[in-house]
């Protein structure tokens, strides 16, 4: 479980890029709305607490629970049927009295870790439709109980994780080329079902989304892409530098009038762009990516497949939600209420990450040239015994 890890194998400078991009997202948080800066800086400091604990921990020795962690996954998604809280007609919070709780930020975790475990032991039958068609039912389950909160945004997302992380596993690219075909007629016949005003697939708030994204001129969805026009605006509104290091500026703070709703979490990337500017939108982009390929980066050197899945797919989730964050801010997506890692407010998003950054850690201290290097002391050690 615990080993005596050699710390020159120790990934500092992923912790420095978490460090600098959650201190920018304590400041942001600040600046939305002052009286949330301590708890998020409160979620910080216990995500970066169980980040440096499992860092430590063999994650091999972990994903040995793959089963009991898959098990964990269900009831914690049914627990939000019986216990959750209601927001906007969308049950995904369960209360705890000290803070509110959401189980599909961590979930998105466990289903890379329990598919981490599961994909390596098929590994040579990864192309069979047997191993694909259970790894479609496994995934089925905690899929259907976060689409039906309803929460179509992290269903998607999960969809792609997976995506990735089955191709990490060595699909056969004639396979994925067969399932592209198929996707991409299906997401032509979908939007011309859910276009239609009578139509059942989405509730009417989703719809209403797309709508606003499709036909931005129609009047009848103003009120939904007024946000997004008012982001625009607002990081329009930073230029280079932003309103911060502009102490001449006489133009309202688009951000402070509230014209921007959800700018703590949502929209968090229009509070960077109008008080820092196009600086502090590309420090942003700039983090999110270095941290991401700094997961490719030991997901690569892993010393084994199960290794390399969990880092790609801790990278896949930061960079598929960073993704889909800015391109909202930015009006080239329509709006889904995706958290922006590291940044956003929000406790459960923040811990849950660094939870997966956790195992990311382990997988580097554990990397091919340190299980080479203790291979080899051991050796020594056998030579000079005998």
């Amino acid at each position: 479980m615990l080993h005596q890890y050699k710390l020159r194998f120790y990934n500092f400078r992923l912790i420095l890029f978490l460090l600098l991009l959650s201190g920018f997202g304590i400041q942001l948080v600040g600046i939305a709305m002052s009286d949330l800066r301590n708890r998020q800086l409160g979620g910080v400091a216990l995500g970066v607490a169980v980040m440096l604990l499992l860092s430590f921990i063999d994650y091999s020795w972990i994903l040995n629970f793959q089963w009991f962690i898959y098990g964990f996954n269900i009831l914690m998604l049914l627990a939000v049927y019986a216990f959750g809280n209601s927001v906007n007609g969308a049950a995904r919070w369960i209360d705890l009295g000290f803070v509110t709780f959401q189980p599909t930020e961590l979930s998105k975790v466990l289903i890379v870790v329990f598919f981490a475990k599961y994909l390596m032991d098929h590994e040579d039958e990864i192309n069979t439709f047997q191993v694909i068609a259970r790894s479609v039912i496994l995934l089925g389950f905690p899929l259907i109980l976060i689409y039906i909160q309803p929460d179509m945004k992290n269903t998607l997302t999960i969809l792609m994780v997976f995506a990735i992380l089955y191709y990490i596993a060595g699909l056969s690219y004639r396979i994925i080329i067969g399932a592209v075909l198929i996707i991409i007629p299906t997401i032509v016949i979908f939007l011309s079902i859910v276009v239609q005003p009578d139509q059942k697939l989405i509730k009417d708030y989703q719809r209403d989304r797309i709508m606003s994204f499709l036909y931005p001129e129609n009047e009848e969805y103003s009120d939904n892409i007024e946000q997004q026009r008012n982001s625009q605006t607002a990081i329009a509104a930073g230029e280079l530098l932003g309103r911060r290091h502009n102490e001449e500026h006489e133009v309202s703070s688009v951000n402070e009038g509230n014209f921007v709703p959800e700018n703590q979490t949502d929209f968090i990337f229009a509070v960077a762009g109008e008080e820092y500017g196009f600086v502090g939108c590309a420090f942003i982009v700039l983090l999110l990516l270095a941290i991401s390929l700094e997961c490719v980066r030991m997901g690569m050197r892993a010393k084994d497949l199960s290794g390399k899945i969990l880092c790609c797919g801790i990278a896949s989730i930061v960079s598929i939600q960073g993704f889909l964050n800015i391109s909202v801010a930015t009006g080239i997506a329509p709006n889904t209420g995706t958290p922006l890692p590291f940044v956003s407010y929000g406790l459960t998003s923040i811990v849950s990450l660094f939870t997966g950054m956790g195992f990311v850690l382990n997988v580097g201290l554990q990397s091919s040239s340190y299980t080479k290097e203790l291979e080899l002391t051991e050796y020594e050690r056998k030579e000079e015994y005998l």
